[in-house]
């Protein structure tokens, strides 16, 4: 199949949850910055690769393959790595750009640099299927279940980093708690999906995770709308 077509269908699925949170934004972002943060999304993609092999090798080593490693490869080894590297977009691409003007612009920035993560993951993961109706009909679960998942945890980070710039003294709290509920979630929703295979029971919990985050992100936009500008407070980056 034409490489075209993976292209085609692993960036189609961002682009299209990429408009529907920018509809979000009362005051929209500029076209540059969007793209910007989007290519670092996609760019952050490979390091993840490399850094969840290597923790997937050491800990197998480490551990066999017994339950804990699994556990501990699925939470840490990929789960924490990929949203601590979507995470890094931000913090060195955008809280200190003077676009950065509002608190929303945390939770879709880095909601688009998890679209931009998913994009390539998405290509590369679409590579080992050859026809066309598989690509498709993978594009399809993939757009409701790990793409979505993605910019959703995204969000609900950046809806705790948002937070932390008016607490100062919780800014830490808040960024582990952040940290630990999307890795946490995002663990799961993994685990669960490889477990389907075994256990249709363990569908149900990728659903309510995605329906559960849906609803938070949700709110967290909403009640951020109501916070003074973010460009009222000055920003401390380290």
């Amino acid at each position: 199949m034409n490489y075209f077509f993976y292209i085609l269908f692993g960036v189609l699925p961002s682009f299209i949850w990429l408009l529907y949170f920018l509809r979000k934004d009362v005051h929209p972002e500029s076209n540059r910055m969007v793209l910007k943060i989007f290519l670092y999304g996609m760019l952050v993609t490979l390091p993840a690769i490399l850094i969840e092999k290597g923790a997937g090798d050491f800990i197998s080593s480490w551990l066999k393959e017994s339950f804990f490693g699994k556990i501990l490869y699925f939470f840490i080894g990929v789960a924490f790595i990929e949203e601590f590297l979507k995470y890094l977009v931000v913090r060195e691409q955008v809280l200190a750009d003077p676009e950065f003007d509002e608190p929303t612009d945390v939770i879709l920035y880095l909601i688009i640099a998890a679209l931009g993560f998913a994009a390539l993951e998405n290509i590369l993961y679409l590579l080992q299927f050859k026809i066309l109706g598989e690509v498709i009909f993978i594009t399809s679960f993939r757009f409701l279940g790990a793409i979505f998942l993605h910019a959703l945890c995204s969000g609900t980070l950046g809806y705790f980093l948002a937070l932390s710039f008016y607490t100062p003294e919780k800014k830490l709290r808040l960024l582990v708690f952040g940290f630990s509920l999307t890795t946490l979630l995002h663990g799961v929703f993994n685990y669960s999906i490889i477990k389907i295979e075994d256990n249709w029971a363990f569908v149900f919990l990728p659903i309510i995770i995605l329906i559960g985050l849906s609803i938070f992100v949700t709110f967290g936009f909403k009640r951020l709308k109501k916070i003074k500008s973010v460009c009222k407070i000055e920003y401390m980056p380290r």
